[in-house]
């Protein structure tokens, strides 16, 4: 099961990957640069502090590997097609300087265990400024199938994790994605939004 795991995991990442780069492109979605440029850089910190604190390796922790080019991808993707309205702003501004302080923690001290737990806490730091721009449109600007793809892996890599960081990596992507999922469903109802538009 845990070699399905790894390459279940890294399949459903690539062509998710490829779902938001397509939608971005067309712009039928508008996410936030901000959230997925704190996404990847603390999805690069939480894999080489994983890494260096005695992981076995990339497939110790396979979603946090493979979400390392989910999110280089999308980030590209909004830099190349995205709208200005998926700029940064002064909430965007805050979160980054909290990420930023977090480094230099880690740079400072080398403390890769508890630099990576404090790591877990800026991947859901890096939630705000996508539900903040909801709040704000009071609509969904996510895809439902994006989304789908990245809670399914993250529970798929639930049987392959090795160690309590990648564990720990896993569990607070499902719970995080669930939530926002959530909010995601919420504004689509309460704007009375075509449901397919998002997926």
């Amino acid at each position: 099961m845990e070699v399905v795991s790894l390459y279940l995991v890294s399949i459903i990442n690539v062509l998710t990957a490829i779902r938001f780069v397509y939608l971005i492109r067309k712009q039928k979605i508008q996410p936030a640069l901000a959230m997925w440029l704190f996404f990847l850089l603390a999805i690069a910190t939480s894999f080489i502090t994983y890494l260096r604190n005695g992981g076995i390796g990339a497939t110790g922790n396979i979603l946090n590997a493979t979400d390392l080019f989910l999110a280089t991808s999308v980030v590209v993707s909004i830099l190349i097609y995205g709208d200005k309205s998926s700029g940064f702003n002064k909430f965007d501004l805050v979160c980054l300087a909290l990420v930023i302080i977090i480094m230099i923690f880690w740079f400072a001290t080398g403390a890769h265990f508890v630099t990576n737990l404090l790591i877990q806490a800026i991947l859901v730091i890096a939630y705000f400024p996508v539900v903040e721009r909801m709040v704000r449109l009071k609509r969904n600007t996510e895809t439902f199938t994006g989304w789908t793809g990245m809670l399914l892996a993250a529970i798929v890599s639930l049987f392959s994790v090795e160690g309590s960081l990648a564990y720990i990596y896993s569990i607070r992507a499902i719970v995080c994605i669930s939530l926002l999922m959530g909010l995601m469903f919420y504004f689509t109802y309460k704007s009375k939004a075509d449901p397919m538009k998002n997926i």
